[in-house]
């Protein structure tokens, strides 16, 4: 690291720098507990966005007075929403150079989620071995855990990724 060069920046030009997406492969070590920041605040939006283009349109999702006759009494955000507001909160630090997605795997809806909760997730790293079948990459598996603002966990799913095993020739030749 170059002195005096912020954490998490590189060196592109005199008195230029840039930020860097996605930890490197040595980074991302079996054990390491990423917090994930900011936290995502879910909106009206969202949920009706994320409705829309899955074609869930379930009352419970869309319809203000159906759900508030429900044990909710109020809307239910759709759970691919959650997932992947969750999942996109990630990338960040933990996926950002990935080169391909997986598996998500064991998927847990364990607490509802109601527009204007926000969450907030954070991740471990449990393996972390070369590809056998893609020089050049990594395959990292990782557990993440999503918690409302009251801290309650909403969400957990384990997902597997390909990382460059060199991110920053990966970084220099795509000019990140």
């Amino acid at each position: 690291m170059t002195p005096g060069l912020p954490h998490g920046y590189r060196q592109t030009g005199e008195g230029r720098i840039r930020e860097n997406v996605g930890l490197s492969y040595p980074d991302l070590s079996p054990g390491l507990i990423i917090e994930h920041r900011p936290g995502r605040t879910v909106t009206e939006l969202d949920n009706l966005l994320g409705a829309a283009l899955s074609g869930n349109v379930a009352p419970i999702h869309t319809d203000a007075h159906y759900s508030s006759q429900t044990q909710w009494s109020r809307i239910l955000v759709c759970s691919g929403v959650t997932l992947n507001l969750v999942a996109g909160m990630t990338v960040r630090s933990v996926s950002g150079l990935t080169t391909a997605n997986l598996a998500v795997d064991r998927v847990r809806f364990t607490a509802p989620v109601h527009i204007g909760d926000t969450l907030y997730a954070e991740t471990k790293i449990l393996t972390r071995r070369t590809s056998e079948s893609r020089p050049g990459t990594g395959v990292i598996t990782c557990h993440t855990t999503a918690r409302n603002q009251a801290g309650t966990a909403v969400l957990d799913f384990t997902r597997t990724f390909l990382v460059p095993l060199d991110a920053d020739a990966v970084r220099d030749v795509t000019h990140y």
